[in-house]
This record gives structure tokens, C-alpha cells and sequence, in this order.
């Protein structure tokens, strides 16, 4: 079975072609990183705007590459939600009309979801069940996967995401747009320990995260300092460490949690270095995580998710669709 998959949740337009029986065909991606810079974020109608520009020639480079032909489609595949209403209905319309059109089935996909199982796309990929961390711009969540749509929400942050806090954090140290990898960047050039900071939420029970007074720790320590670029450098590796160090204080209390020796990593955070070094690190456990290009928003598990829950489906959607910005994983249904 092939499946065509579309992910327009945000400011990527991703487009991929996953078949069943020989794995991923095709791919591409396009960044609206440069649209948005002048902006310090996302301007939702921008981005609406150029998925509509970008999704069909997307997907008729990834029907060349794959040397395929609409008609070898056999279901598709969109994001429904989380995400930007107007950029979800663009890649609905789009996903809905090419199934209508061919008479094939549609299915709306969960973006978190398609972030949990991307690992799953690589060669080695982990078995259930895990622990999932899950960790980008919009979210940070502990899961217990106990299969495809067998979700357990263990715990998530009570106020802004870790990617958000990386990227708030860098704009107040003036390092640019999108700020996450430029900040873990600089940080390579800091003195560690040269700031001690906060491990938000670790004194206490529990395994939500909080980030906003991180981010605000940091902008104190900021305006305190002389503002030089080796203040910058020693900021971000102070931030940087102390959130990677919460992440893996609640990683190791979910793991031991649910007595489960896997941990499973997606999401934009999930390229961060430190982060990955960290959790290789941590004894008698197994970490997996999607290679850096489908770290962040793709096309590719938006298709592999649409696969696996097109292999289980027992009835089809009637052909209607909306978006949904709030989507929580653990209400969706087992596949």
C-alpha cells in the first residue's frame, strides 16, 4: 500500500510517499524559516498562504522521484491537527480533495502522533512498548506507547514547551530566528558552569515540566551581565544545560515509572546534541530517535502514521473534514 502524506501544521510544507511492503520512497520539504525571519515567528497567514503556493508542486516532485503516477496512490494521508487552523485546513482541503478525487480513502492524522512514531521509520526501529519524550516548539510530553493510538499522557508542561522556551530564550539574547539551534550552537562556546541555573519542577514529585521560569532566569542573568558575546555563549550553555538536565530527571523517573527499558525521542528538540548524548548515556537504557531531518515537521511520518492506521482501519471516514488545533494524543483511538 502506498500512501501519500502531507503535513502543513506550521511553517513546513512536507510531502512524502511511504509504501508498506518497501518503506519510504520520497520526500521533500519546504522551510518557511525565511519568510518569517523579519517577523521573530510565525505569521499564520503567511504560512497558510504559501502552503497553497507549495503543496502541489511538492507533491508532483515526490510522484517524479518515486516514479509514480497519482493513480499508484492508495490512500492519503494529512495533518488534521495540532496546529495553525488556517495552515491545517490548506493541508486537509488539499489531502481530502486528491482522495476524493481518486477514490481512495483519507486519513486524518494527529502531528504528535506522527512525531512519536517517526523513529519508527529507521532501520532499527524500537519495539513497543516505550517511553516517549516528545519535545519541539509547541510541546513537551512524557507518553507510555503501548502501541500505535496506545497513548498514556504521563506528563507535559503546565506553561511553554521546551522548544518555545530555547527559542524565547534566544531572541532575548539577540541570536536571531529560529533561535533553538542557534542557541545550542553558541553554547558549544560557553564556560560551564560559569551560571547556575534552575532545574524547574525536579524538587517535586510528579512528571510535568515548567519552562517559563527558566526562560525568565535567564533573561535576568542576561540583563545583569556586560551583554558580550561570551555572556551570550555562557547564557546559553547555562540554559541549555539546566533544561536538558530537567528532561532527563523526569526521563528517568517516567522509565522507572512504567519499568520500560526504551525511551523513544521526536520532535524539533529531539536534533539537540546535548540532549542525545545525555540519554545515550543513561545505563541499561535504550534511546531511539529519528535521524535530524525528520526531527523537525515531515512529510515522511505524516505518510507512516497514515500507513499504520490505514492497515487497521475497519471503516473509512465519511469524506469530510476540519481541522482541530487542540488535539490531545491520549484521546485519540488505538489503531
Amino acid at each position: 500500500m502506498r500512501v501519500l502524506g502531507i503535513e502543513s501544521s506550521c511553517d513546513e510544507t512536507g510531502i512524502a510517499l511511504y509504501d508498506t511492503d518497501k518503506g519510504l520512497l520520497a520526500h521533500a520539504l519546504y522551510s518557511q524559516i525565511e519568510l518569517h525571519a523579519e517577523y521573530g515567528g510565525v505569521v499564520p497567514e503567511l504560512a497558510s498562504r504559501d502552503h497553497i503556493r507549495k503543496a502541489l508542486p511538492l507533491i508532483n516532485q515526490v510522484l517524479t522521484q518515486a516514479k509514480l503516477k497519482r493513480n499508484d496512490i492508495d490512500a492519503v494521508a494529512y495533518t488534521a491537527g495540532p496546529g495553525l487552523v488556517g495552515a491545517l485546513l490548506v493541508g486537509a482541503a488539499i489531502g481530502r480533495s486528491i482522495a476524493w478525487a481518486l477514490d481512495k480513502p483519507a486519513i486524518a492524522i494527529n502531528h504528535m502522533e506522527g512525531h512519536l512514531l517517526s523513529p519508527l521509520l529507521e532501520q532499527n526501529p524500537p519495539s513497543f512498548p516505550f517511553v516517549s519524550l516528545l519535545v519541539s516548539g509547541g510541546h513537551t510530553l512524557l507518553v507510555d506507547v503501548k502501541g500505535v493510538g496506545q497513548y498514556e499522557l504521563l506528563g507535559e508542561s503546565i506553561d511553554d514547551a521546551v522548544g518555545e522556551a530555547f527559542d524565547k530564550t534566544a531572541k532575548m539574547l539577540g541570536l536571531g530566528y529560529p533561535g533553538g539551534p542557534i542557541l545550542a550552537k553558541i553554547a558549544e562556546q560557553g564556560t560551564p558552569d560559569k551560571y547556575q541555573f534552575p532545574r524547574p519542577m525536579t524538587n517535586r514529585p510528579g512528571l510535568d515540566f515548567s519552562f517559563s521560569g527558566l526562560k525568565t532566569f535567564a533573561m535576568n542573568t542576561w540583563l545583569a551581565s556586560e551583554q558580550s558575546e561570551q555572556d551570550q555563549a555562557d547564557i546559553a550553555l547555562a540554559f541549555q544545560t539546566a533544561a536538558v538536565d530537567t528532561l532527563i530527571i523526569k526521563c528517568k523517573r517516567a522509565l522507572k515509572q512504567t519499568r520500560h527499558k526504551t525511551i523513544v525521542v521526536a520532535g524539533g528538540v529531539s536534533a539537540n546534541t546535548a540532549l542525545r548524548s545525555s540519554l545515550n548515556a543513561l545505563p541499561n537504557i535504550n534511546a531511539y530517535f529519528p535521524r535530524p531531518e525528520f526531527c523537525s515537521d515531515n512529510g515522511a511520518m505524516i505518510a507512516f502514521a497514515g500507513a499504520m492506521r490505514q492497515s487497521a482501519m475497519t471503516k473509512q471516514d465519511k469524506p469530510t473534514f476540519a481541522a482541530r488545533p487542540r488535539w490531545p494524543l491520549d484521546q485519540l483511538k488505538p489503531a
